[in-house]
């Protein structure tokens, strides 16, 4: 999340706010998240990508106009048409994260028929 909320603040400084720049840069967050998730959490990757997504957004949505309705405006606007973005990086998490839950099975599995079984 803090991620993308650097990312955010970066391409509203530097670009202006380009939505499609944030949707770019969206995708090797997606990916790094997935690489260096722990073993055990490896099914939360995909569900923080989506939310990690959507917390940073505020940062190069446009604000409607001003106020707290026109933020809403803008943040559900920039939802919609970005929403190709937030599943690519979704789906890039989803497919890197089954690669590595199929590893792990199968090295758990090498292990257990390598490991001699005790005769007690």
């Amino acid at each position: 999340m803090a991620a993308m909320i650097l990312l955010g603040f970066l391409d509203d400084l530097l670009l202006g706010g380009a939505l499609t720049v944030y949707g770019v840069l969206s995708l090797p967050v997606s990916a790094l998240t997935a690489l260096w998730v722990r073993g055990g959490d490896l099914l939360t990757a995909p569900v923080v990508i989506p939310i990690a997504f959507a917390v940073g957004l505020p940062t190069v949505a446009d604000d409607g106009g001003g106020g707290f309705l026109g933020a809403v405006m803008g943040l559900v606007t920039a939802l919609s048409t970005q929403a190709g973005w937030l599943y690519g990086g979704t789906l890039i998490a989803g497919v890197i994260v089954i690669v590595r839950r199929i590893r792990l099975v199968r090295a758990s599995r090498m292990n257990r028929a390598v490991r001699p079984r005790s005769r007690a």
